[in-house]
């Protein structure tokens, strides 16, 4: 008989511990693997499954979790492997190693963590709603950006209404703006 996969153990350990909190070393135990975070993500992320961290609830601290209930079977959508390396690597690029939604960048001090501040590539258009794993449809995100943008983020806006909140907000923020602009692209 085989062992159960890693992210079979995690399930198993999950559904025994439904409503209370567990740890990260005792997941990562549980597992017997090193990639155990990734596997939980997978079922929280993939498979639906309702697992809380702190960035979900203000009671757990970093490195709890709580499966909140048994999960329902969700068959629905079917989801490929991650992002290619290559593809990641082109929407940084692009997008200049900046999070598309907060302009952080990496080795920044995220204000809300105080961590600094990890990049991901995340869907405009989640997967789940139809987006696809193409360049036109991903975009660079900060960790704390990309946890909270799950299929609730808006379509990237257009350069005219771009354009048109700048001209409508006060001097202060255009030069706020112009300042930003700036040292990102520098003053050439």
């Amino acid at each position: 008989m085989t062992r159960p996969s890693g992210k079979e153990r995690v399930r198993q350990f999950l559904l025994a511990k439904v409503g209370q909190v567990v740890t990260a070393e005792q997941v990562r135990t549980a597992a017997g693997i090193s990639e155990w975070a990734r596997r939980l993500r997978e079922l929280r992320d993939e498979e639906g499954w309702p697992i809380h961290s702190h960035n979900d609830d203000a009671s757990l601290k970093p490195g709890e979790y709580r499966l909140v209930s048994v999960p329902t079977e969700r068959k629905d959508v079917a989801f490929s492997r991650a992002i290619s390396g290559r593809l990641k690597a082109q929407v940084l690029d692009r997008n200049g190693f900046t999070c598309q939604m907060c302009g952080l960048t990496p080795g920044d001090v995220d204000p809300d963590t105080r961590r600094k501040v990890r990049m991901h590539v995340g869907h405009i258009v989640d997967k789940s709603l139809g987006g696809k794993d193409e360049l036109a449809n991903l975009r660079s995100l900060c960790s704390g950006c990309n946890e909270g943008a799950k299929n609730i983020t808006a379509q990237k806006p257009s350069t005219i209404w771009l354009l048109s909140q700048i001209r409508r907000a006060g001097l202060h923020e255009q030069r706020a703006v112009y300042d930003w602009l700036a040292t990102k692209f520098g003053d050439g």
